[in-house]
């Protein structure tokens, strides 16, 4: 069966109406990010700010529009605010530290697990979290919010699989080793950049959260981006977070990095589970020997500067200070605990 192009989705949202300005969305110059992969498309839409709230029959009718398309499977359309430009008495996420956030259905607890940059190994731990905590007997789901780098449909062998929605409005998460998954990775194909502002990247991840049927959730494990830019913060105070646990690296300039991303966590009112030192040393498969690639111990230092417990990925039994896995009601009564992986 034939896919829909990319010039046939444009053609049918011409028919869609912007209803306050009386022109169609596409000549507005309102639709953009357009991903097919497969029969399903995903596109956003951008609106103002204060026009967002009472435009979702818009967004729907826009995906009304392409699914009578031949060979659409599935549309998810993001309703996406534009950026408000400086001096326009916009209030920054920073600024009014923590805004409403709204539950998720059916999920008890949500963590997040971040660093302050790429490459320490942040979805291998979150990954090792999830699983840990479901062969302790809990009900849990990953979603991906690395928008533009997603690793978990690979991480947990179910990469090139896409999912399903009993309505064509709600998607089914997928399953895999126990845990119930979602991620962009599964819409888009590996190779495709996800050339999105930071706005249509909030509302993806919104969706990925609240339009989908995760079921009953003892616990929810978000990988989140590196950095500390808008997109995280934003998901730190909008999404209802029971704890953060921040991954680094021994390096200093790591450190620093990592230091960041629990600043970001703390002026949001989000407690910081602990900290997880990875690639911490190397043991030779050979010889026996440990080497100290990356330096060691930075992050046992930095736990124990600032008062919270740590873990090291590479310790043996018996080292460090170390506690069992929280459980989601622990998770809210403590405020630093560390993470076995």
């Amino acid at each position: 069966m034939a896919t829909a192009t990319e010039r046939q989705i444009l053609d049918a949202l011409r028919r869609v109406v912007d209803p306050d300005k009386g022109a169609d969305i596409v000549s507005l110059g309102m639709v953009s990010g357009v991903v097919i992969r497969d029969g399903n498309v995903a596109f956003a839409i951008e609106v103002e700010p204060e026009r967002g709230p009472r435009l979702e029959p818009l967004r729907k009718a826009a995906e009304k529009a392409v699914e009578a398309l031949p060979g659409v499977l599935s549309v998810t359309a993001v309703l996406t605010a534009q950026a408000v430009a400086p001096g326009r008495n916009a209030p920054h996420p920073a600024a009014g530290g923590r805004t409403q956030r709204g539950a998720v259905a059916g999920v008890n607890a949500i963590v997040a697990v971040a660093s302050g940059k790429g490459g320490v190994g942040k979805s291998t731990v979150a990954a090792n979290l999830a699983l840990g905590l479901s062969a302790n007997g809990l009900a849990v789901g990953v979603l991906d919010a690395d928008i533009y780098g997603p690793s978990m449909p690979r991480m947990l062998g179910i990469a090139g699989r896409r999912p399903q929605s009993r309505d064509g409005k709600v998607l089914l998460p997928l399953e895999n080793y126990g845990l119930r998954v979602m991620s962009m990775g599964f819409l888009v194909p590996e190779d495709t950049p996800m050339i999105w502002r930071g706005p249509m990247v909030m509302s993806a991840l919104q969706q990925m959260l609240r339009e989908v049927e995760w079921g009953a959730l003892d616990i929810m494990i978000v990988d989140m981006p590196p950095g500390t830019g808008d997109a995280q913060l934003t998901m730190a105070q909008q999404v209802p977070l029971a704890g953060a646990v921040i991954v680094s690296t021994p390096q200093d300039i790591a450190l620093l990095d990592a230091r960041k991303g629990l600043n970001m966590f703390t002026k949001v009112d989000v407690p910081v589970l602990g900290i997880v030192e990875n690639m911490s040393y190397f043991l030779c498969p050979h010889c026996g020997g440990r080497s100290e690639i990356f330096a060691h111990g930075g992050a046992r230092q930095e736990a124990l500067r600032l008062g919270m417990r740590w873990c090291s990925a590479a310790s043996p039994p018996g080292s460090g200070r170390r506690s069992p896995a929280p459980t989601p009601s622990a998770a809210r009564r403590r405020g630093s605990s560390s993470n076995r992986r």
